[in-house]
């Protein structure tokens, strides 16, 4: 049985926080944790007992008894900063990891796009801690830009792998467009009946088929916008239609247009289309992606 430890001297007003502390759901468990070691330790229950109890190491009770002795609760138990320079990627280093990342990897290394550890291999830069693990992360933080485009699998094609800008005016705007084909419009046979008290929802289990459609959709995280179409097919002719639609819903401003990497998408009709609209870039991403890094920043 380990010998009793020196009391922790514990004020009756800093016990009852602690208590409160120990049994809350609402904290962190680090907190919990440090406030039980302090509980136990106004006990007189020894370090190394402690220690087995909590599934901690002796010294980390013996630091906190100690921090207690001097500051007590008047700063709380949260963590302090850590001594030395803070982790983050220089901003010239971070420009080039970037630069990198949003064009395609060379041929001869026969892949479409770029691995984290590929990518440190290639600059020479560490995959984690100062490297490439982190630039990427803090320049969305940072919010130098607003997507990140990865190569497609498809052809080259305007806006294939760059970042789309954070929007630093307001001419300019960023969308994100994506399709969903072969929607059956279906009818119930009979009106759906309410429910009632004691009775649930009922409606038909038969149905009138009125053929399919494909639903056009575009949204600007921004400010919520949506602008949607229906069609009857999914073609090129279609999505240029869209195209101009959605560039009307915007006039007079540099729209980017994020979206799925889809044959459709890059048809010589689209590419035209682009040619005599050159306020409006395409910035495609792998298929079923692109919401997905809109929504996601």
């Amino acid at each position: 049985m380990p010998l009793s430890a020196a009391t922790l001297p514990v004020t009756p007003d800093d016990l009852a926080t602690l208590r409160r502390w120990s049994s809350a759901t609402q904290v962190p468990a680090v907190v919990v944790q440090q406030a039980r070691i302090l509980l136990m330790a106004s006990d007189g229950v020894a370090n190394t007992e402690i220690a087995e109890r909590l599934g901690i190491s002796r010294p980390t009770v013996i630091a906190w008894r100690k921090r207690y002795s001097r500051e007590r609760l008047a700063y709380g138990l949260a963590d302090r900063p850590r001594r030395g320079r803070p982790q983050t990627v220089r901003r010239q280093r971070r420009a080039e990891i970037l630069a990198t990342t949003l064009s395609p990897p060379p041929e001869a290394l026969g892949v479409t796009h770029w691995s984290s550890r590929l990518l440190a291999a290639e600059l020479g830069v560490s995959h984690g801690g100062q490297g490439v693990g982190r630039a990427r992360p803090q320049a969305v933080a940072d919010r130098d830009v607003q997507v990140l485009d990865r190569p497609g699998t498809g052809g080259q094609a305007p806006g294939r792998g760059r970042a789309v800008p954070r929007p630093t005016s307001a001419r300019d705007r960023a969308v994100c467009v994506d399709e969903k084909s072969q929607i059956q419009a279906l009818e119930q046979t009979q009106p759906v009946r309410p429910a009632g008290p004691g009775r649930p929802e009922r409606r038909t289990h038969d149905y009138l088929r009125h053929g399919t459609t494909t639903l056009f959709a575009d949204l600007e995280v921004a400010t919520g916008q949506v602008t949607d179409a229906c069609y009857p097919r999914h073609r090129h002719g279609e999505f240029v239609a869209f195209l101009q639609q959605v560039a009307k819903a915007y006039p007079r401003r540099q729209l980017h247009v994020v979206l799925d990497n889809y044959a459709t998408h890059k048809h010589q009709r689209v590419q035209t289309w682009l040619t005599r609209h050159p306020r409006v870039r395409l910035h495609f991403t792998p298929t079923y992606a692109s919401w997905l890094n809109l929504v996601g920043d």
